[in-house]
């Protein structure tokens, strides 16, 4: 079943429930939530939902890839896609699919996202994409294993770096989470 309207609405509620100075942070979510605005397909440029995952192996380190189209590390992530049943699971495919890993090593970090960040993705002419927003959903992930084959097609590396390589506030939430 695919991500429902009322999914992505139940997590950003919980969200701002649980992290209350973010609320304002996500108007741009809301507002659409509350427009009836189906984020889910990565064709809604006024703004759509992705997910990514926080994976964060036993010695505290996150999980990085080289992202080739943007020669830059990144959080595992991506678009949403109609088999994807949640954000979660929306985001541990993504970490599959990028970096190889074997599922049967991830764990869940929580329920909920440990960080939601809205950035602005500059337009893309080659694939006919004008401005506009990423909703990234960031679910924390834990794991004594490494990467297998990475996906060749986007990702040219992978590395894993200490908390604090990541930006604020996800390095203060994912933080507060291992600890």
């Amino acid at each position: 079943m695919p991500i429902t309207h009322e999914h992505i609405s139940r997590t950003v509620k919980a969200y701002q429930t649980a992290r209350p100075e973010c609320v304002d942070e996500l108007n741009m979510i809301t507002d659409l939530l509350d427009a009836g605005v189906d984020i889910t397909p990565r064709t809604e440029f006024r703004g759509h939902a992705t997910a990514g995952a926080v994976l964060v192996n036993d010695e505290g380190l996150v999980l990085h890839i080289h992202h080739k189209g943007l020669g830059r590390w990144l959080l595992p992530g991506g678009h949403l896609e109609p088999g994807d049943e949640s954000l979660r699971c929306a985001a541990r495919r993504e970490l599959s699919e990028e970096t190889g890993f074997d599922l049967e090593q991830v764990s869940e970090g929580g329920e909920d996202p440990v960080h939601v960040d809205v950035h602005l993705i500059p337009a893309n002419p080659a694939k006919g994409e004008p401005d506009h927003h990423h909703f990234d959903f960031r679910f924390l992930f834990r794991t004594s294993g490494d990467a297998g084959e990475l996906q060749a097609e986007e990702v040219t590396g992978a590395d894993w770096f200490g908390v604090d390589a990541l930006p604020s506030p996800l390095r203060d939430h994912v933080r507060a989470a291992i600890v």
